[in-house]
C-alpha cells in the first residue's frame, strides 16, 4: 500500500499534522493507499512556497515556461498506461475510458496552453489620432486550484496548465477520493525540473484544505470545479477578500431529440452522454426529451442498448460501466431511483446494483446498473436535481416551445444537446436554451480554444482558450499621448 505525500516547494513532504486518510478502490472497497489529511498549516506552507517562487517564475520567458509544460505533456504521454491504470483503480471508471479520454486530454491541456500563451495577444486602440491605448496583462500571483474526483487528472491539468503558462504559481487541491494521479503528476513535475514552489499540491478534505485555500489572503485567484453547494461555500469565503473566482459546478443537462433526427446517431450519442463514466460527469445528458412521433421507437432502442452495456471490473478492457466512486455516493444514486418509483416512474432497465457480483475481485464494489426511467413528471426531483450517476429519464414532448420550457426548467445551465436535421431549428434552440454549451447532433465534441462554463447554478466565469489566459492575468491600461506635432498631422 502506497503512502502519498504533499508536493510543496519541489519536495514530496508529510502533512504537518501527521494525519492520513484511506484511499479506497471503488471497484473492490479495499484500501489502496493512504493520502495526507492536510489542513491549514499545510496550505500555509504551500502558499509561502508559491509566493517565494512567483517573482522568478513570472519573469521567466514564456518560451521557457512553455518548454517545461511541454515536457510535462511528453511525460504524461510516456506514462500513459501507468496513469490510466492508476486512474481506473482510483476512480472505478473503465480503463478503456481512462486510456482514450482522461490521460490524452490531460496531456493535451498542458500542450495547448503551453503554446497558446505564446500566441496570446493584447489589445491596442488608436484614440482620435491623439494617443494609443494598449493593454498589458500580468500574472496575478498565486492561483488556488480545486478539482473534483470524477476526472481527476484531466480537470486538474485544465487548471494548472493555463495558470502556470501565464506566469502564475499555484496551490492545487485534488479530491481526497482520487489523489493518486495528482501524486504521479507531482513526480513528473520533479522529474522534468519544474522549479520548486511553482506548483504545489496539497491533499486533504474540502472543509479543511479547500476552505483554507479559498479564504487565504495570499491567493488572489481561485478556480474551482465541483458541486454547487461547495462552490457556494467557496464563493462565500472568497467574496470578502475580493478574489477573482471561476466556478464550474453541477449540471442537469437536457438532450432534445426531434422526430427528424437520425435515430441511430441520437441513440448512440445519447447512451454515451448518459452513461459515460457511470454518469459521474457534469456534462451528462441525464434528461432526454423526445418528440412524440419518435418517442416509442427511441425508448425501445435506447433501453435495449442500455441494458446491454457491460458492467464489469474497471480493469477489464471490455468493461463499459465501472463502479461509482464510493458506498455513500452509490446510496445517494439508489435513493433517487427509489424516489422515481415513488413518483410513479417506470424503470425500463437497471434500477439497482447488479444481481450478481461482476467478478470475484469486485464482489464488494460500488456498482449500479445503467438505469432508464420513463413516465416521470418534468417537475419531479429526479428530473430536476443532479444525480451524478447512471440514471436517465426519457420524456415525450409536443413542440419547440414546450421542450425549450422544459429544458430550461432547472436551476442548472451547463450544457445541452439538440438532435435535428433542420438547420433553422438548430439555430433557434441553440439561442433559446439557457446553457453555456449547446451541442448540435453531437456530444462532448470539445475544442480547447472556445470558452467553457455554465449559467445559473452551473457556474460563474469561463475557462478554456483565451478565456483561461485572461482569467489568470490582470489587465492594465497604458495610454501614450502623441507629441503635439504628430497629433496635429
Amino acid at each position: 500500500m502506497k503512502a502519498l505525500r504533499h508536493y510543496i516547494d519541489g519536495d514530496l513532504v508529510e502533512p504537518v499534522g501527521g494525519r492520513s486518510l484511506d484511499d479506497i478502490e471503488p471497484a473492490t472497497g479495499a484500501v489502496i493507499a493512504t493520502v495526507p489529511d492536510g489542513d491549514e498549516a499545510d496550505v500555509e506552507r504551500a502558499v509561502a512556497a508559491a509566493r517565494r517562487a512567483f517573482p522568478a517564475w513570472s519573469r521567466t520567458p514564456a518560451e521557457e515556461r512553455a518548454r517545461l509544460l511541454l515536457a510535462i505533456a511528453d511525460r504524461i504521454e510516456e506514462s500513459a498506461e501507468d496513469l490510466a491504470r492508476a486512474e481506473s483503480i482510483d476512480t472505478g471508471k473503465p480503463i478503456a475510458l481512462a486510456r482514450s479520454l482522461d490521460i490524452p486530454r490531460a496531456a493535451s491541456n498542458f500542450r495547448f496552453f503551453a503554446t497558446a500563451n505564446l500566441h496570446f495577444h493584447s489589445e491596442s486602440h488608436a484614440t482620435d489620432r491623439k494617443a494609443i491605448n494598449y493593454t498589458l496583462r500580468h500574472p496575478r500571483g498565486v492561483a488556488g486550484l480545486i478539482s473534483p474526483w470524477n476526472l481527476p487528472l484531466y480537470l486538474l491539468s485544465w487548471k494548472i496548465a493555463p495558470a502556470l503558462a501565464t506566469g502564475n504559481t499555484a496551490v492545487a487541491k485534488p479530491s481526497e477520493l482520487t489523489p493518486v494521479t495528482a501524486f504521479m503528476l507531482a513526480e513528473i513535475c520533479r522529474d522534468v525540473g519544474l522549479p520548486g514552489g511553482v506548483l504545489n499540491i496539497v491533499h486533504g478534505r474540502g472543509p479543511a484544505v479547500g476552505a483554507a485555500i479559498a479564504r487565504h489572503p495570499g491567493i488572489p485567484t481561485l478556480s474551482f470545479t465541483g458541486s454547487t453547494a461547495t462552490g457556494a461555500d467557496i464563493a462565500k469565503n472568497a467574496a470578502p477578500l475580493f478574489k477573482k473566482v471561476a466556478l464550474e459546478m453541477g449540471g442537469k443537462n437536457p438532450n432534445v431529440v426531434f422526430a427528424d433526427a437520425d435515430l441511430n446517431e441520437a441513440v448512440t450519442a445519447g447512451l454515451k452522454a448518459a452513461f459515460t463514466n457511470q454518469g459521474e460527469i457534469c456534462l451528462s445528458g441525464s434528461r432526454i426529451f423526445v418528440e412524440r412521433d419518435l418517442y416509442a421507437k427511441f425508448v425501445e432502442e435506447f433501453t435495449a442498448r442500455a441494458a446491454r452495456l457491460r458492467v464489469g471490473d474497471p480493469l477489464e478492457p471490455a468493461t463499459e460501466q465501472g463502479a461509482l466512486i464510493s458506498s455513500a455516493h452509490r446510496a445517494k444514486v439508489l435513493s433517487y431511483i427509489d424516489a422515481a418509483r415513488q413518483e410513479g416512474g417506470r424503470i425500463r432497465c437497471g434500477g439497482g446494483p447488479p444481481a450478481r457480483a461482476v467478478s470475484e475481485r469486485c464482489r464488494n464494489g460500488f456498482f449500479v446498473e445503467p438505469t432508464v426511467i420513463t413516465g416521470l413528471d418534468v417537475g419531479s426531483r429526479v428530473n430536476r436535481e443532479e444525480i451524478f450517476g447512471p440514471v436517465v429519464t426519457i420524456t415525450p414532448f409536443a413542440d419547440e416551445d414546450q421542450v425549450v420550457a422544459w429544458a430550461n426548467d432547472t436551476d442548472y445551465g451547463l450544457a445541452a444537446m439538440v438532435w435535428t436535421e433542420s438547420l433553422p431549428r438548430a439555430h433557434r434552440l441553440a439561442e433559446r436554451i439557457a446553457s453555456g454549451t449547446v451541442w448540435i447532433n453531437c456530444w462532448l465534441l470539445r475544442d480547447l480554444r472556445v470558452p467553457f462554463g455554465g449559467m445559473k447554478r452551473s457556474g460563474l466565469g469561463r475557462e478554456g482558450g483565451e478565456e483561461a489566459l485572461r482569467f489568470f492575468t490582470e489587465p492594465k491600461n497604458v495610454c501614450i499621448q502623441f507629441p503635439h506635432d504628430a497629433a496635429g498631422g
